[in-house]
């Protein structure tokens, strides 16, 4: 199908869309459309299931045990229930095209034709689709890395010079066609789309093919086509998700984005355009968006902040996002309120919205009985979040007076939150200043290099994992009959000891020189310490998606964070105890802990990030007491806070580094510690890493094909560094080959004694047997590459 004939700007010709609502007039001297405006929506919807039922059908599907049918079921009406529930809430837009079987950026590849050309050999659509996202025996998935400044995971679009860009808009029509007959009329649809400039923004281009985001034009026409194809299935509106306007664009780049815009609004017969920019404020874009004829402008007034005034909204409605789509605390009606208030003189029209997609948000609070009643009264989740949405929107609409005792109820809560003695810890907050004050540090790189050789007498190129091995059903349900009460603190403990001795004698039988004790006792990174933790409170289902079928409970910190008692020397105790090889003890780093829990947000980032550095701090030192000689301080999430604007990331750096190293400032020199950081671009950040000043840094590398190697020869990077050989996110064996080849390419980049050998992540999602073959592999690599360094 062509695209549609593009028109003049001001002079758009729209045929009636059958079913939608009476037509409303712009303040502007501008034609009336046929959609009303928005008053109450939500920028996007989770898709895992309030149970993560979509997750187990998922995993039920590829372990061979539901078919595709029943999957499809199982997704069907995980999109009906969402619907309803917004429109149950109040809500007069519902955003569809938001579910996914994985990832929205892959689907977004999906339609646009952009799937790498290598999956063509798999012949059904569906199983193409998840070989793309996890990989198979004979296929490596796509890479990934994190959504912008969050913990979700998305797929890496790879572009190259043969990528030809197709338009294939069967599922998102499908999808419309699907969310009409269970709205049946009774709320606007529009469908969510990921933008053109977003999506090759964070596309990758192949060895030897020109920048993605230098073919926008081609797009142009496909999404043209698009506008149209949804305004003839009865779309009311169309909203194209462009956060790449909340990062640093270039004066060309900029324009670039506002053409395709105004091509898009100048397309006839076209649903309401939408342009959602969320994370941030879109800054220098807005002003060029404001005047492409796009219908509504999505902002993110969290994050964000409200358009300086000169900025001219007058011929826009504002898709105002003033409950926090990312974080779980209830909404200041009031601040909320003036922020929308100040909008409804300015612009065309305000919608009361969430800042983001909920998608990063648990789906309620019901059933979490076991929360402190005070800091349960505080929260808001999914649920939550659409009543506030509503509330909102009335107060705005009807006026606050009709909203009276909802707002003085909203208001109450909030005030018993800010009046609880609990959120200060006296003896915390000076303690923690006193350390910062001593300036403790350990000793030059050189000093602590030469004593560690000595202490440790490591081979060349050692190998190790990086923590976790496989959960297995057994462990989990041995977790959780702990928990539940069904089984002793005995039983448990003999349980996990039996878990921790496996794992140690399949080390010791694999042949790898530095060990792990597998971690069978940890439910997750972040959770396992936060639970052990004051300050911290941790949820019985408040599930959110990582990427594809991984969930996770972040925990909630909501007061000042100190440690009761050590959290893991006795089971790194037991492991040693096994083994006169090194056991690593582990532990997570603050900057992670605080990056994948849900924050308070009453003080800075920084200060609640040293609070958990000091409890993490003394867990080092008790370690080092007990004889660890080895200890990692993960800290995959160290480039995902890093801010989308450059101007405010040196503040950050500052902190977070600043964080990490007072957490390991307390071992001594002959201490060797490690980090790990995984699944972001870490270019960018490569002076930061050299920063936190670990002994060893071991970094995702495996589906980058060692990308990373060339930013750490560049920067001048002269720690050890552990550069992954096995993509622990896809079940495919690598073998001894394909590890060889990798380990190879580290070695051009990385001397051979400063180059650990190592998987790209923990071992937690994989299955023994995939493992233990994987770890096979990595050794019998590591022993060939060893014998060419003695040549």
């Amino acid at each position: 199908m062509a695209a549609a004939a593009a028109v003049p700007q001001g002079h758009r010709r729209r045929a009636p869309v059958q079913g939608a609502p009476t037509a409303w007039t712009w303040k502007a001297d501008m034609n009336s459309i046929n959609s009303t405006p928005i008053k109450a929506t939500v920028a996007g919807v989770p898709r895992i299931g309030p149970r993560r039922e979509l997750k187990k059908a998922v995993e039920a599907h590829w372990a061979g045990t539901l078919d595709a049918v029943g999957l499809a079921e199982v997704a069907a009406q995980l999109r009906a229930d969402s619907w309803n529930q917004l429109i149950d809430a109040g809500l007069d837009s519902v955003p569809t095209n938001t579910f996914s079987y994985y990832d929205q950026v892959l689907d977004t590849a999906v339609l646009l034709g952009a799937v790498p050309e290598r999956y063509a050999a798999v012949a059904d659509d569906l199983e193409r689709y998840f070989a793309a996202a996890r990989g198979n025996d004979q296929l490596p998935p796509l890479e990934m890395t994190k959504w912008f400044d969050t913990n979700y995971h998305y797929l890496v679009p790879e572009i190259d010079d043969r990528t030809a860009f197709s338009l294939n808009p069967n599922g998102i029509l499908a999808d419309l066609r699907e969310a009409a007959q269970v709205v049946s009329g009774r709320a606007g649809l529009r469908p969510v789309v990921i933008g053109p400039a977003t999506f090759l923004k964070l596309a990758k281009a192949t060895p030897g093919s020109g920048e993605p985001f230098a073919r926008l034009s081609e797009l142009t026409p496909l999404y043209a086509e698009l506008v149209s194809l949804l305004a003839a299935d009865g779309a009311a509106w169309v909203q194209f998700d462009e956060p790449v306007l909340a990062t640093d664009l270039t004066a060309e780049e900029i324009s670039a984005i506002a053409e395709v815009y105004s091509t898009l609004a100048a397309v006839a017969d076209r649903p309401a355009i939408e342009v959602a920019v969320y994370f941030g404020d879109p800054g220098e874009a807005l002003a060029p968006l404001l005047v492409t004829g796009i219908d509504a402008i999505g902002l993110d007034l969290v994050s964000g902040s409200v358009p300086a005034g000169e900025v001219d909204l007058s011929a826009v409605q504002v898709v105002a996002g003033v409950v926090d789509g990312r974080n779980v605390w209830r909404t200041d009606p009031d601040t909320a309120l003036q922020k929308l208030q100040e909008l409804a003189g300015r612009a065309a029209g305000v919608a009361v919205s969430t800042s983001c997609s909920l998608l990063h948000v648990p789906y309620t609070t019901e059933g979490e009985d076991d929360l402190d009643p005070a800091v349960r009264r505080w929260l808001a989740f999914g649920t939550e979040k659409l009543s506030e949405v509503d509330l909102l929107a009335r107060a705005l609409n009807d006026g606050t007076d009709s909203v009276a005792a909802e707002l003085g109820a909203a208001r109450e809560i909030l005030a018993s939150r800010a009046a609880d003695p609990r959120l200060a810890n006296s003896a915390v907050r000076q303690r923690l200043a006193e350390v910062i004050e001593s300036g403790a540090q350990r000793g030059s790189a050189q000093v602590r290099e030469q004593l560690q050789a000595q202490r440790l007498g490591l081979p060349p190129l050692p190998t190790t994992t990086i923590g976790s091995f496989p959960q297995t059903p057994e462990i989990r349900r041995t977790r959780a009959g702990f928990k539940n009460g069904r089984i002793d603190e005995t039983a448990y403990t003999k349980a996990m000891q039996d878990e921790i001795a496996a794992v140690i004698e399949l080390q010791t039988e694999l042949g790898l020189d530095v060990l792990v004790h597998g971690e069978p006792e940890r439910n997750d990174m972040v959770q396992y310490f936060a639970e052990l933790l004051e300050g911290y409170a941790s949820t019985a289902n408040g599930w959110v998606q990582s990427y594809g079928s991984r969930c996770v409970r972040p925990p909630i910190l909501w007061g000042d964070v100190s440690r009761p008692e050590p959290m893991t020397v006795g089971w790194w105790q037991y492991a040693q105890s096994l083994t006169d090889k090194p056991v690593k003890g582990m532990l997570t780093g603050p900057v992670t802990i605080i990056a994948w829990s849900f924050v308070r947000d009453d003080q800075p980032l920084a200060e609640s990030a040293n609070q958990v550095a000091l409890a993490i701090r003394d867990e080092t030192v008790d370690l080092e007491a007990a004889g660890a000689a080895i200890i990692q301080v993960d800290e995959p999430a160290l480039r995902e806070l890093l801010p989308l604007r450059a101007a405010d990331q040196r503040a950050y750096l500052d902190w977070s580094v600043g964080a990490f190293r007072l957490a390991t400032s307390g071992v001594r020199d002959e201490t060797q510690v490690h980090t790990h950081l995984c699944y972001s671009e870490f270019g960018e950040v490569i002076d930061a890493i050299a920063g936190l000043d670990a002994d060893v840094t071991s970094i995702e590398a495996a589906r980058s094909k060692m990308e990373i190697v060339d930013d750490l020869g560049s920067s001048g990077f002269a720690a050890a560094v552990g550069p992954g050989v096995y993509d622990i996110h896809s079940p495919r064996v690598p073998d001894t080959a394909e590890v060889a080849e990798l380990l190879q390419l580290a070695l051009k980049g990385v001397p051979a004694n400063r180059l650990w050998v190592n998987p790209d992540c923990g071992l937690k999602t994989r299955g023994t047997t995939e493992v233990k073959a994987a770890l096979q592999n990595l050794v019998a690599a590591t022993e060939r590459a060893r014998e060419g360094l003695s040549v």
